[in-house]
């Protein structure tokens, strides 16, 4: 009786994994609409009045100064443990490798690059702005700060803005962008913002970043995310670049142009029957050229992979792995028979 039941529960569990994954219809991308354009106009004007503070050395100095004598790992040294863990999410390379696998999981899930594209794109611009401004301002940070009350300014130093706290935006951001509802992309908005500013606060607490830097890196990275969407046709193109390059390398494996060592490394790549299709900034689906049908080598043909359009679903028990030589598994009485003649003791 509980083997009934565990194998009904467990039988929707197969049916989803036998089903060939749908790309969905209408992906959800965002526009340059008037709203977002007037917050990009605030947000840049917000970044402007910081670096102008900074090179002033007005308040927000002071302020920086004044948080740096207060030392607060030596206020709260009982987080600092914690914290050391909590400011790698702002770092590039680990937060980069798990997003970069949540989105490809996604294109194949979708079949579609874009995803990990737009990663590619947003981590582009990050380094480009924030790592110009960080040559061209040579600040300082507070351990190898050398003038009290002095903005440690073009003295060879690269920590304003900061780039955990940019980072953070941009690469936990670029879920909340590539989100499919709206719920999904206002939840992970938050989520990301919290985790920003916490690290961000983070690197004060550590003395690795004045205040006046998580301000500008949070603000640089907001810039990027609300940019996003004025380099969504780049993003296609790059996209359905790829994939008639993908074309053009399949209609040569099939027209036995390529030797037999790299159409044997390809064919798993390009054996995909036609599933992933580039799309347009609209997110429509854009027309893909077919392989020709003649002049293929048999030889180096990739094994097609067909899905019916409806069959009856077998459950596990049913499913019995058959060779062209027949079922190797044998009867489920040869194998008591088998079991029960088996010697005790090994010998």
């Amino acid at each position: 009786m509980r083997t009934d039941q565990l194998l009904s529960r467990l039988e929707p569990v197969f049916a989803r994994l036998d089903r060939e994954p749908e790309r969905p219809a209408h992906l959800q991308t965002p526009q340059m609409s008037r709203h977002r354009i007037v917050l990009l106009c605030a947000t840049l004007a917000f970044y402007l009045a910081i670096v102008v503070a900074v090179l002033t050395t007005s308040w927000l100095v002071r302020l920086d100064w004044q948080i740096m004598f207060f030392r607060p790992y030596e206020q709260w040294p009982q987080i600092h443990a914690f914290l050391d863990y909590l400011v790698v999410l702002g770092q590039r390379g680990p937060t980069a490798v798990m997003v970069a696998a949540w989105l490809g999981w996604r294109s194949w899930r979708q079949h579609t690059l874009r995803p990990l594209i737009a990663l590619g794109v947003a981590l582009l611009l990050l380094n480009i702005t924030v790592g110009s401004v960080k040559l061209g301002l040579g600040r300082l940070g507070p351990h190898y700060a050398t003038q009290i009350g002095s903005a440690e300014l073009f003295a060879g130093g690269d920590i304003f803005p900061s780039g955990h706290t940019a980072n953070a935006v941009v690469t936990w951001g670029i879920l909340a962008y590539l989100a499919s509802t709206t719920v999904t992309r206002r939840v992970l908005s938050i989520l990301s913002g919290v985790l920003s500013l916490s690290v961000g606060a983070t690197t004060v607490y550590l003395g690795t970043h004045w205040v006046s830097d998580v301000l500008l890196g949070w603000t640089a990275g907001l810039l990027i995310m609300l940019a996003l969407p004025w380099f969504e046709p780049l993003i296609a193109r790059a996209e359905a670049y790829v994939f008639e390059l993908r074309e053009q390398w399949r209609r040569r494996l099939e027209e036995g142009r390529l030797s037999e060592p790299v159409a044997a490394a390809l064919t798993p790549l390009l054996s995909a029957g036609g599933k992933w299709r580039p799309t347009r900034a609209d997110g429509a689906e854009a027309p893909v050229t077919a392989a020709p049908a003649a002049g293929h080598s048999p030889a180096l043909r990739p094994a097609a992979h067909a899905h019916p359009a409806s069959r009856p679903h077998l459950i596990r028990s049913e499913r019995t792995p058959v060779t062209p030589a027949g079922s190797r598994r044998p009867a489920h009485t040869e194998r008591a028979t088998a079991r029960s003649a088996r010697p005790a003791t090994g010998g």
